[in-house]
């Protein structure tokens, strides 16, 4: 062993320098090595914070807790674990995973909402177009005349006296003479159900949530659809049906010689109760035209709620469907859901309808739904 003090080599067990004399230090021993290894909760916390990012944060949760255990652990052993990078990578990425996906969610929920919305449309108008067709086909069964419940003097009552008379004087309580009579909007509807195959899927908007197919689960054992006259007894009638259509009673009903840029039918009238909503405030809105000169705003609120006030879709005489941004959109401007001020031409202001309202004139679009029973509108 190598002496310090006067440097003179003495053997390895020797404790005393034999030069001079000088207790030399005992050796030290080296032990067992200490075995230094990656923490597997580390490794586990890094992949499950790296999948985050490609599983919309399914594996956030985790990976924070896994990375937070291992570098509890990493710390309390004494150098025999290592991993610290690994741990901290798979905590904070899923933290930036959770912001990514939250930024992502904000950008992306509107445009699907949106792009919902416009599904809806479409499906709508098809809808329509596809009644459009039917009233066509029933119309030259019927003199040139779009489909009427009752007689040629019925009354809009918003209901049907017995939707499942044995027929028609029964069903809409008519004199032995055919004369007086009342019937709902929806029976007149409902004629392409019984005489034109129309499915009742058909007359339900996908936006308009508070509406269902009628189907045969909604009468009776025994009857069929095409043994009705309404879409159900007078409080389900209206939950059946999303459609508005032009007033069907009185001088100014609809054939198929009127004039092609008349509103035949359309989404609900928002001045009118319905399941769907109750009756908009009519003082809010304001056609965006001379000499109204309303802004986009006050506009907008004439239309139906069906479609977040974006617009309605139209079925016109001339069996064309589009998607009007405003209510305003039938013959000189007129406005399909109120009734004109004028005599002799169209409105784009008008008033609101009520139970038994008719259009002022031929040129006035007046389109109409039933309203739940016992509702004051």
């Amino acid at each position: 062993m190598y002496c310090p003090k006067c440097g003179m080599q003495n053997a390895e067990n020797v404790r005393i320098c034999a030069s001079c004399g000088y207790v030399l230090p005992a050796p030290v021993s080296t032990g067992t090595p200490v075995q230094v290894k990656t923490s597997g909760l580390a490794i586990a916390a890094f992949v499950l914070g790296l999948l985050s990012l490609f599983t919309l944060g399914l594996t956030v949760l985790p990976a924070i807790v896994l990375g937070i255990i291992a570098l509890v652990a990493i710390g309390r052993s004494g150098g025999r674990l290592t991993g610290t990078a690994f741990a901290v990578i798979g905590t904070v990425i899923p933290v930036f995973s959770i912001f990514f996906i939250g930024l992502l969610m904000a950008i992306l929920m509107p445009a699907l909402a949106r792009t919902r919305q416009l599904a809806f449309r479409m499906t709508c108008g098809t809808n329509l177009s596809g009644l459009g067709k039917a009233m066509l086909i029933y119309s030259n069964d019927y003199q040139d005349e779009f489909p009427r419940a009752g007689g040629r003097s019925t009354e809009w009552a918003g209901q049907t006296p017995n939707w499942l008379g044995a027929d028609r004087r029964q069903a809409f309580d008519l004199a032995p003479d055919g004369s007086g009579g009342r019937a709902s909007v929806n029976a007149s509807l409902y004629l392409l159900v019984k005489y034109t195959e129309v499915t009742p899927k058909s007359f339900v908007c996908k936006g308009d949530v508070a509406t269902t197919e009628f189907t045969l689960r909604d009468i009776p054992p025994g009857v069929d659809l095409i043994d009705a006259w309404d879409f159900g007894p007078p409080e389900e009638s209206s939950k059946h049906c999303s459609y508005a259509y032009h007033i069907p009673y009185g001088q100014f009903a609809l054939t198929t010689s009127n004039a092609p840029g008349l509103a035949v039918a359309a989404d609900r009238n928002p001045w009118i109760d319905s399941h769907f909503a109750a009756a908009a405030d009519f003082s809010r809105f304001r056609p965006d035209i001379a000499p109204f000169n309303g802004d986009a705003n006050q506009a907008r609120y004439g239309n139906a709620m069906t479609h977040q006030l974006d617009g309605q879709n139209v079925l016109f005489l001339d069996s064309h469907v589009e998607f009007a941004k405003r209510a305003y959109c039938a013959l000189e401007d007129d406005n399909i859901y109120t009734i004109s001020t004028s005599q002799t031409a169209g409105d784009p202001l008008g008033t609101p309808p009520k139970l038994g309202s008719r259009p002022a004139n031929r040129k006035d679009s007046l389109l109409v739904h039933d309203p739940p029973p016992m509702r004051e509108y």
